[in-house]
This record gives C-alpha cells, structure tokens and sequence, in this order.
C-alpha cells in the first residue's frame, strides 16, 4: 500500500510538523492554544489563518482530527496514517554469519 501523498505534503512544512509536536505534547487544543504555543514555545508568529491553514492540511492527511465542543473546535493528533511510511519502505534485516 502506498502512503497518500498528501502525507507527504503535510509532513513537508517544518510549521506543520511543529504544530503536530505540540499536539503530541497536549492533544486537544484549540485554534487559539496551538498559535500561543507557537509563538512562547517556538517563536513562530504565524497568524490564526495560516495556522488554521496548516491545520487544514493536516487534517487532510488523516493526521489531525477535529472534535466541536460548543463554539469550540478541539484538534486531535492521530499518528495511525504514518504506518503507510514505514509500510512503503520496511527493513528487511538478514541475520549476520556466525
């Protein structure tokens, strides 16, 4: 099976890696907590529209998901897509000679 390119697309922005680390780091968080945590933790001042953006691309790729909680929307890391990576190109190791 290959990976969906789209994976590969997203994981392709140091941005959207960033903002999966602080997803892995405290899953759930809202549009607003993920740009503060950006900007303290990584000094990226990126605005709401763009990380809104990014989080689109994620959530494409299968690596985000979204979960509405009132006027609030919760986004969820899901790492379950990136076994398509390791499936495309998996190690085959042969034991040595004794």
């Amino acid at each position: 099976m290959d990976a969906d390119p789209d994976l590969f697309r997203a994981l392709g922005d140091a941005t959207r890696r960033t903002i999966l680390d602080e997803l892995i780091d405290r899953d759930g968080q809202t549009l607003f907590e993920i740009c503060g945590r950006l900007t303290m933790k990584h000094g990226l001042a990126s605005s709401r529209q763009a990380v809104s953006q990014h989080l689109a691309v994620l959530e494409q790729a299968g690596l985000v998901h979204t979960r509405r909680q009132g006027r609030y929307k919760f986004h969820h890391v899901d790492t379950s897509p990136l076994r398509s990576i390791v499936e495309r190109w998996p190690i085959h190791r042969e034991d040595p000679d004794p």
